[in-house]
């Protein structure tokens, strides 16, 4: 996993669907983990509930699936698997993030051209 960019706020939560696509996409994970591992891509829920409606969207839109798992250290936790739709929206996602960076990568270069000339 990735570490946030010093300079860089991380993700805008723009990507928290596309971050836990990812994450689950590793495969089965519960609810805390998921937090957690949101936040070192720099995505900062002021409301954890965020994430857990989220996941509730993302399960009934069948993306994901879930189910009580008991715990040895505490209470029984929700843990959330992909599904095959939830794959394909996966490949979806990262298509569309890279189509972006392909544009900011033209824009960078557009950029670097233009201060190249004005010096």
């Amino acid at each position: 996993m990735t570490a946030t960019v010093p300079g860089l706020d991380g993700l805008p939560r723009t990507y928290l669907r596309a971050v836990l696509l990812v994450l689950v996409g590793e495969g089965p994970t519960h609810g805390y983990e998921l937090l957690e591992a949101t936040r070192r891509y720099g995505i900062r829920l002021t409301d954890p509930g965020g994430l857990y409606r989220t996941l509730r969207t993302m399960e009934r839109d069948a993306l994901l699936e879930s189910w009580w798992q008991d715990s040895s250290s505490g209470p029984p936790r929700r843990t959330y698997v992909l599904t095959g739709a939830g794959r394909a929206a996966l490949t979806e996602e990262m298509q569309g993030i890279r189509s972006r960076i392909d544009l900011l990568s033209e824009l960078v270069d557009q950029a670097d051209r233009l201060e190249s000339i004005q010096r």
